[in-house]
Parts: structure tokens; sequence; C-alpha cells
């Protein structure tokens, strides 16, 4: 057990697999839970299966099960049945990701276990939620993505449909179940009580829309793809250099008369130009006289003036580029955990950071399936 956390001392039953739940409970494991991951016996995890793979160790797994102890029960075997609940009886959280209702098929639904441990906080993570036309519908995180209306505002003008470059209908889910768990802890900690948390894939997309979706509902208009420009700010976009592309996020007035002097191109004095509704409107025509002049230097060169004179801009970089960033390495956001038979293995580090707590280097181990059952039956038996 991590000691060294704000959630020291609080037993997290973990059911869940792939994605949505594991990150849920890696980030709970890494405020100081104890997680107890319960899996199928013999396959486990579906994500055990996930390349890329390490000798024959899943690379995806791994980066998001660190820290947690390992058992393979069935819950449909009687056995396995009194073994889980001897465990439920003693924990504070359980998360799960399955298909709604599956668990109550099992006997461990809501309604029953909450009369048998009125303090348990019981979480529920699934695509769609616990209610509503779409709620037995399996879902991935691109499905959501879809559905959710993201993929709509993603990619360039007339492309092809495109998926967020990483799993963020998955990765959502997970934050916001962490969030509502922790609110809960709160909660239970006045009220003496615990409750159930139903958090949707899909709402938790339509959640993150921002601008997409204060434009709708404001005016009516159905934003489109922008590639990478803002919808309603200027200049807030990449642009072609010498050698790449640099981000510039010029955000109000004051920085893009900076800008401008930097570049020495009075823009800011022009009436097409000279405000943010301006130049939103004339985005394109600003866009071709910045490039003019960003394409006489390195994006390396431009980053150097803009950052000197505290214009908000940055390269685009590539995952080498950002895991090897030397900001990156101080904040500790590459760490490592040991696993058995691989040995230390590299993965991304925890972006909280608490005064009272440390945020060491090396994590806790990766577990084999079933490695701690000994361990587990002995201690709740």
């Amino acid at each position: 057990m991590n000691k060294n956390g704000p959630l020291s001392g609080l037993l997290v039953l973990d059911l869940t697999r792939v994605l949505v739940g594991p990150y849920c409970t890696m980030i709970l494991s890494d405020l100081g839970a104890r997680v107890i991951k319960v899996e199928a016996p013999e396959v486990g995890d579906d994500s055990r299966s996930f390349g890329p793979f390490i000798d024959d160790q899943s690379a995806y797994f791994m980066s998001l099960n660190r820290g947690k102890e390992s058992i393979a029960l069935n819950l449909k075997n009687e056995n396995d049945k009194k073994i889980f609940e001897k465990i439920l009886s003693k924990s504070d959280i359980l998360v799960e990701n399955f298909k709604p209702g599956t668990l109550e098929k099992w006997g461990f639904g809501y309604k029953k276990v909450s009369k048998k441990y009125p303090k348990l906080i019981y979480a529920s993570a699934s695509g769609f939620g616990q209610t509503g036309p779409f709620k037995s519908l399996p879902a991935y995180d691109m499905v959501v993505q879809g559905m959710g209306g993201l993929m709509s505002v993603t990619g360039h003008p007339n492309s092809e449909p495109t998926r967020v470059g990483t799993s963020i209908g998955d990765i959502t889910a997970g934050l916001f179940t962490t969030i509502a768990i922790n609110a809960a802890l709160y909660d239970r900690k006045q009220t003496g009580k615990g409750m159930h948390i139903d958090v949707s894939m899909l709402d938790c997309q339509i959640a993150i829309l921002e601008n997409a979706i204060a434009r709708y509902l404001s005016k009516g208009e159905i934003p489109g793809p922008l590639g990478s420009r803002h919808p309603s700010i200027a200049p807030f976009e990449a642009f072609k250099t010498k050698d790449s592309y640099i981000i510039i996020a010029a955000g109000n007035d004051k920085l893009f008369e900076n800008m401008c002097k930097v570049l020495k191109i009075n823009l800011h004095t022009h009436e097409k130009f000279k405000n943010n509704g301006n130049r939103s409107k004339n985005i394109d025509d600003l866009k071709k006289i910045l490039e003019l002049k960003l394409q006489t230097k390195s994006t390396s060169e431009w980053c150097k003036i803009f950052e000197e004179n505290k214009i908000p801009c940055g390269p685009i970089n590539n995952i080498k580029n950002a895991v090897e960033s030397p900001q990156v390495a101080e904040r500790n956001m590459i760490v490592s955990a040991n696993h058995n038979k691989i040995g230390n293995f590299k993965m991304a580090g925890n972006p909280i950071k608490m005064s009272p707590y440390k945020d060491p280097s090396t994590r806790g181990e990766i577990p084999d399936l079933d490695q701690h059952r000994k361990k587990i039956l002995d201690e709740f038996n």
C-alpha cells in the first residue's frame, strides 16, 4: 500500500478492464489508495493481450496498472463469489466498467450491495450510463468520439473523419470517475453514507465540447473542423516557418500588438486586425501575412525570440521530443515501475503534484495475473 498519498488507508476493489476504469484506479493508486484488481481467470484484463509487447508482456497493460494487486476470480462461481464478498466487505470503493446490468446478474448490483455495505462508494463507468435508450449498447472510445460530436470538429475542412490522437473518450470518463469518487469520499465524511456514481463516456464527450457546444446552443451554428485553428481567437493556430511549423497563441489584443512589434509588422494598427473580432473575420489574410514573415526563420529561432518576449508559442513536438523534453523530466512525468519478468518499465507519471506528499520516480510493482492470490486469500479469509 502506498502510504505517501492523501488516499492512504483506503481500499479500492477494482473490477475494471482495458482503459476507462484502469486509468481511474491507477490515479487512485498514485494518490495512495490500495487497489485490488479482480481479473477474469486465465485471460485477465483484456488489455493484457494488447500491443505493443515487451517479450510477451503488454506495454499497454503495464502502463495502466502499476501499484495494483491482482487476483483472478470468476464471479459466476460460488466459491469465487465468497472470496469476492470478503474483499468487498472491507472495501471503501468499488470501481467497475461492465455493461449496465452485468453485476446485477452476478448478484453484486448497487442496490443489493449498498444494503449490506451502506458506506461503500460504488462507481460505474460505462459507454452510455445506467439510464437512457442506449444504456445496453457496447461502446469503445472511437464510438463515443463520433457520437459525442468530437470527431466532427477534429481534422481539417473537407477531410475524412479524424479520431483525436489519444483515447480521449476513455480517458475523460476515467478522469470524471476519479473526480466523482473523491467528491463522494468527502460527502461520506459528512454523511457517513456511500453512494452510486454513474459516469457515461458519451456524457463526458458532451461535457468537453466547450466552444463548439457554446456556439451551437447560443447561435445555432454547427461547427466543423478547422485544423489547428481556434474558432474564435486569432492568431491561435499553427503557422509555417522556414523548416516546420510553430504554434502561436496570441490570445488577446495586447499579446497581438507585442507579437507584431517583435515581427516588425504593424498589423495591430490596421482596421482589419486591430481587435480579436476583426482578426477572426480576416484570419485567412492575417495568416498569409504572418507566414510570409515567419518563413524567414526556423521554428527554433522564432520560439527563442517569442519566448524572450513572453509571447505564447511552441513547436509541434513528436512523441520522442515531448517525452524527452527537459520540462517533462523536471516535472517527473516519466516514471518507472518494476515487472517481475521484464524488470524496469517506463511510463507516464502523475500530473497531480501535492505539497505534503512526494512524487516518486519509481512506482509500485506491475502485477502478473493472479500474482497476489495467496496474499489476498490469507488476509481476507
